[in-house]
């Protein structure tokens, strides 16, 4: 064993979580520690772990941007015909999880995904700066190319082909969301005590449990 690895380690201080203290809703405790996390400042508090299954179960995990949450759900956008959107139309299970390192903070949720009505992804698409939106069209996300110029060179055509004129929505962009089944909410204590309160969705109603660290 890698001796400088394993002695890695940070004893947590900073706060607690204790079932007196959390909301009835997870949507709602999730929105006080969301509060949280823009009133600290930290960098991209919108950053989560996005983990997703083909049908034979190959897993597969990277980084997306949170872009919305409400009572139903929680939304992120990305190329339809990407390795991540490929596996959310085999197998629609998914879970997404937030570090949240300098509050000591984790959130894990586990739900099915949707996409999202055109008219959400086109409102948000339209959004974005001109050069994302032409990136969108550009990159074959997922695909391997031939190289770097190759792509920048599909870029530029990109946006020659949209000079001056609104840039439409391409048919393989857009947002999903993901409808939780199971929310957990980690908050780091000292001697790896940590406190984690779990919320399941049974019959309409979120069942809150404490789970063992």
């Amino acid at each position: 064993m890698n001796k400088a690895i394993a002695d890695i380690r940070k004893d947590y201080t900073a706060e607690t979580l204790l079932e007196k203290d959390v909301e009835a809703n997870p949507i709602d405790q999730f929105r006080k520690w969301w509060d949280a996390a823009i009133a600290s400042e930290i960098p991209e508090p919108n950053a989560m772990t996005l983990a997703t299954a083909s049908a034979d179960g190959m897993p597969s995990a990277r980084i997306v941007l949170l872009k919305d949450f409400n009572e139903t759900g929680f939304v992120f956008f990305t190329n339809y015909k990407s390795y991540k959107g490929l596996q959310l139309d085999e197998n629609p299970k998914a879970c997404l999880v937030f570090f949240w390192k300098e509050l000591e903070r984790q959130v894990r949720i586990v739900g099915l995904s949707v996409k999202v009505d055109a008219q959400v992804s086109d409102e948000y698409y339209r959004s974005r700066p001109a050069l994302s939106q032409i990136g969108a069209w550009a990159s074959p996300q997922s695909v391997v190319v031939k190289n770097r110029e190759w792509l920048e060179e599909e870029f530029e055509k990109k946006k020659t082909e949209f000079t001056n004129v609104d840039i439409p929505r391409p048919p393989h962009w857009g947002g999903y969301m993901i409808k939780p089944v199971m929310i957990e909410f980690w908050q780091g204590r000292r001697s790896r005590l940590h406190d984690r309160i779990q919320y399941t969705l049974e019959e309409g109603s979120w069942k809150i449990e404490r789970l063992a660290p």
